[in-house]
Parts: C-alpha cells; structure tokens; sequence
C-alpha cells in the first residue's frame, strides 16, 4: 500500500517545482502551500492540494501536469514575474556580482513560433506530442495553446508526416517553424531515405502546403521562400537552425543590444550570430563581423544583408567559438562585441575577452547559470556590470532570457 504524508511547501526552485521543508521537490506545488506527497525516490508526487496559496490560478492548457513541457501555469502573474527575476539576482549573487536585474521583460508576444514534436507508435497508431516531465512517455496533444496560431496544426503534420517514415515506429522528432511563407518542418531521427520515401514527402509537403520540408538540414523540397521579418530587415533561417522563440523575445532582446551599443562604434563583433537579428540589426550604424559555426545560419546571413539597403557592412566567418575563440588580439580590433552563446553559455570566449581591451560586451544568454560564471570571468578580467535585463519569452518554462552589459573598467584598460 503507497502511503501519502502532508508536507508544507517552502519556495519555488529553479526548475518551478516547490520546494518542501526537508528539500523534497514537488511539481506543481507552490510557496505557503499544504499539500499531500507520495514520495517518489527523492521527489514528492503531489497528490492533493490540502492548503492552496494565494498566488493559484487556473492553468491555460488542458494539458498542464501531463506534458513536461510547462511548469508554472499555475503561478499568478506577479508571483510568476518574481520568480523569473529571482532567478536571475540569486544567479548573479551566487557569481559573487553585487547588481540588482532590471524589471522582468514580457516578451510572450503572440506565443512560441517554434516547436518540437515527438512522433511515437502508440497502440499501432502513430501520436504526436511532447514527452511527460522526466519521462520518455508521449502526452499526446491536439495543439499547443502557447504557440501562435499558425503552430495549431502542427501535431496533425507530424502525425501525416510519420506516414512513410514508418508511423512512429521508429522515434521521430519534427521541429515546426512559422515564417511568412509558412510552416517550416525539419524532420530529424530517420536518418536517410531512398527515392520512394524522399518522393512522398516531396507530395505531402504539397498536401499539406508546408514552405519548405527537410530532414536533419537536407532540404527535401523547397516550395517557397522561408522568411522572418526581424525589425527593417528579413532573415533566412537555415532548415532546422535556430530561431529565438518568439518574435516579441527577439524584437527585445535586439532593442536591448542596440540600446547598450556606443552611438559611435564603428566596428562590431556578434559572435554565435544565429542566422543574423542582431547583426543585422547593428549593421545599420556599423559595420559587423557575425562568427557561427553553421555555414547555411552564415549562407542566410549574407543573403539577408545583400537584400537590406542601408547597411554599414557585413562579413561572416565560419568559426566553432567553443573550441577556437576569437583570440583577445583579434578582439581588440573591435568597438563592441556582442555574443549569444547556446545554453552551455560561452566560457572560453569570456576568458579571451577577459585578456582584450574591448571597451563593451554586451551578453545574451538563456540560462541564468552560465550566464552568471560567464559574467564573473568578464568581472574578473576587469569588466563592471552596468546592468542586466531578464526577458521572458519562454513563458511558463524554467528558462529566462538576459542581456548584460559590460563595460571595462579604465584602470584595467590594457595597452
């Protein structure tokens, strides 16, 4: 027989569950709460809610405590927007950085503009979802309400897609995108396919009037032009390369960027540049030199800046920053380097910027962690943090975006 055990709950962690007197986290607990736990190995499955707080609100999603993909739903606004921030304060006071964040930025928008599927045989049937919280079980899904609108459809393609993939037998992932030409699908987990298989998705895509259909990068068929509109300019995003999650996210996090930049940089770095919102962006009042390890993100990037009238100039290098950083004499070259690492954060290049003399760094991160040891090499090497700006894309996910600014200090300037 499972016994359950009341217990009360303490605070909100890192990751949204609540955390229990004794340490024991609990999904879809919150602070000052009573609730009843089975426990689990070291978590607490909550049972029943024996006191509720304050701050419970009803979930958006007939899906929430199923799929893994959200954790806070049940969080009112405010309470929501402190945790976010606080967050990000105990990440950089932790990094030993005495600095107060900035007010957390909204930047839902319209909802996430991307979103990855799971593909599973499920009873014979192919199903299409997210997987549940620390599990690889399926939680089906007709659509996900925190996309836009045009991301409603996207379990259904999947679902159609699988078809001559084998119908989920063998575990397939479809990140969908929507562009201003329409859904981008990049299917990944398959593996190479022969002509027959290649020629039905080929009449699928038709079907289903996706703009362009890929399987890890390789375009199978290209029906129209994919597109983004970022501020005055329109990006190329690379078959399944990456994108900020919403428009509203990335329309903030480039006003940040352009806003902590001198009015009189003439020369810029962005480095981990994606397929080019900031360079773009930046290149109207200097020139920039965007570095990524993607050569179609690099093909895009250039495609765009051809396009775009107006530019100071652009140039690309195809570079892995994780294994070769740009070294601190080439950095020197530069007014200005702006870097938006993936997750992992971008510690080897925050030790070379440590040794240069670039007079700014201005940081984008998505994880307050290493965003925060990034930030304490930068300190260490002589750079003051004038501020950081959490922005909120990722809404009701652990995750929260940021952007520093670092200035160097004078005494430290090097000659």
């Amino acid at each position: 027989m499972t016994t359950t055990e009341t217990v009360t709950i303490r605070r909100l962690g890192a990751r949204g569950d609540g955390i229990a007197e004794d340490g024991t986290p609990v999904a879809f607990a919150l602070p000052d709460e009573r609730v009843a736990i089975r426990r689990e190995g070291g978590r607490g499955a909550l049972v029943a809610v024996e006191m509720p707080s304050p701050d419970r609100i009803v979930p958006i999603c007939p899906y929430f405590t199923r799929c893994g993909g959200c954790a806070t739903q049940h969080l009112a606004p405010a309470a929501y927007a402190a945790w976010k921030h606080g967050q990000v304060a105990q990440a950089l006071s932790q990094a030993g950085i005495d600095l107060a964040p900035d007010p957390l930025v909204d930047a839902h928008g319209e909802g996430r503009r991307r979103l990855t599927l799971h593909v599973r045989a499920v009873e014979g049937q192919a199903e299409a979802g997210l997987m549940a919280a620390r599990s690889h079980a399926l939680v089906a899904i007709d659509h996900c309400p925190i996309t836009v609108p045009a991301l409603h459809r996207a379990p259904a393609i999947a679902r159609a897609l699988s078809a001559p993939l084998g119908h989920g037998r063998k575990p397939l992932d479809v990140a969908v995108t929507a562009s201003e030409a329409g859904l981008d699908v990049d299917l990944r987990g398959h593996g190479p396919v022969e002509a027959g298989v290649r020629a039905a998705l080929v009449r699928l895509a038709e079907d289903l009037d996706l703009a362009r259909l890929s399987l890890h990068g390789d375009v199978v068929v290209a029906r129209k032009a994919v597109t983004v509109v970022s501020g005055d300019a329109r990006l190329h995003p690379a078959p399944g390369g990456f994108l900020q999650a919403t428009r509203a996210g990335e329309a903030a996090l480039t006003g940040l960027v352009l806003a902590a930049l001198p009015t009189r940089a003439k020369r810029v770095a962005d480095l981990f540049s994606g397929c080019g919102p900031f360079t773009l962006a930046m290149a109207r009042a200097s020139a920039v030199h965007a570095v990524e390890a993607e050569a179609a993100a690099l093909t895009g990037i250039d495609r765009a800046s051809r396009a775009a009238q107006g530019l100071k100039g652009v140039t690309t290098e195809r570079r892995d920053l994780f294994r070769r950083p740009l070294l601190a004499h080439d950095l020197n070259a530069y007014d200005a380097v702006v870097l938006d690492p993936p997750r992992s954060g971008a510690e080897a290049q925050a030790r070379q910027l440590a040794q240069s003399r670039v007079p700014l760094v201005v940081a984008v991160a998505c994880d307050a962690g290493t965003f925060a040891r990034d930030a304490g090499v930068l300190a260490a090497g002589g750079y003051r943090p004038e501020r950081v700006t959490p922005v909120d894309q990722f809404r009701y996910a652990a995750h929260v975006e940021m952007v520093g600014v670092f200035r160097r200090e004078p005494a430290r300037r090097r000659r």
